[in-house]
């Protein structure tokens, strides 16, 4: 099986780092031109820097923009007016005692984790719809079904963002665009480090500080480690392709087996 996405542009949201630029690197592996967002210029240059320096023959652009803003979005959309593939992966997480989040927060995590998908999906699906051809992409989390206990303004975002996904699935039903979310589950990311060690000894080296925190916070894993960034991006590239053209208005996981479900 071959995945080709030479003359597709893809956008991927918050993807300087972590989750985001795997799934840059990914896309561009596969042939996509593939569209790099960060809130400044500068760290998306250093993204691009990175990412040119470890996928060669591709082509990545800027699209700098904090898009949990009105202006930050039009930039966006200014810079890449239209693409064939949006993943929607930016989003936030940190651990709160629930009765200790207050408006404010509940407000950001809904703004960032949620609002921000829905604006970069009104803004790039109808083009798609038009050209018969698209793939909206939404980055959820096991945790929109097992909502952690120390994060549940986080639990609700991705929770919320499943919603979305099915709605905007229904909206472009018949088109040939596909809108599906993609369930990850625990990932190691520079930014899960350090969310690691909010809930364990830091004083652990990471490997044992990792099995901690598994043990502790996630014994449902089925795989019993963290997701590499990687293992998500391969999902994505395969539900981007034309590979997946039957596949949509689903939340699809790469979670470890995290979920004590079957279906989805």
């Amino acid at each position: 099986m071959r995945i080709d996405l030479t003359g597709k542009t893809a956008l991927v949201t918050g993807s300087t780092q972590g989750i985001g630029a795997a799934i840059a690197t990914g896309l561009g592996r596969a042939g996509a031109r593939v569209a790099v967002n960060g809130r400044s210029r500068e760290s998306v240059d250093a993204a691009l820097e990175r990412l040119r320096g470890e996928v060669a023959d591709a082509e990545f652009v800027a699209a700098p923009g904090d898009i949990a803003t009105d202006a930050g979005t039009r930039q966006v959309l200014d810079a890449v007016p239209d693409v064939d593939v949006l993943v929607n992966n930016l989003g936030i997480f940190g651990a709160r005692p629930a009765l200790e989040i207050d408006d404010d927060e509940w407000r950001r995590y809904f703004e960032v984790n949620v609002l921000t998908a829905v604006r970069m999906t009104r803004g790039y699906l109808p083009r798609m719809r038009e050209g018969g051809w698209g793939r909206v992409l939404n980055i959820a989390s096991d945790s929109a079904f097992v909502v952690p206990a120390e994060m549940i303004h986080y639990g609700m975002s991705k929770t919320a963002l499943l919603a979305v996904s099915r709605g905007f699935a229904k909206e472009a039903a018949g088109s040939g665009v596909t809108v599906n979310s993609v369930i990850a589950g625990p990932t190691h990311t520079g930014g899960v480090e350090d969310f690691v060690y909010e809930l364990v000894d830091r004083d652990l080296s990471w490997e044992r500080a990792q099995r901690e925190f598994m043990r502790l916070h996630r014994p449902q894993s089925l795989i019993q480690r963290l997701i590499e960034p990687e293992e998500i991006a391969n999902m994505v590239v395969y539900l981007a392709s034309p590979l997946a053209s039957a596949t949509t208005g689903g939340a699809i996981r790469v979670d470890g087996g995290y979920v004590d479900s079957i279906v989805p």
